[in-house]
């Protein structure tokens, strides 16, 4: 049984709509999606379960994320 199902086009994950499949393997599935508020497209990742169930998986997403954030962060300008 997979861990994860394909997700439909149209699925909303919070603010954003999914549009369709673009790719999948050992880390997950990466999909194109909108995101309904900024009315742009993003590229959404859909990480399997087992990557939430250790401590360790935990920190390094949280790790990733956070350098995510402080690297958009660096290309915003004051008005």
């Amino acid at each position: 049984m997979p861990e994860t199902m394909p997700l439909a086009s149209g699925t909303r994950l919070g603010p954003y709509e999914i549009q369709s499949p673009l790719g999948a393997g050992g880390m997950g599935e990466v999909y194109r999606a909108r995101d309904t508020r900024l009315e742009r497209m993003v590229a959404i990742k859909i990480l399997p379960a087992h990557f939430s169930q250790t401590p360790f998986a935990n920190n390094a997403l949280n790790a990733k994320r956070n350098y995510l954030r402080s690297e958009s962060s660096a290309y915003l300008r004051p008005p």
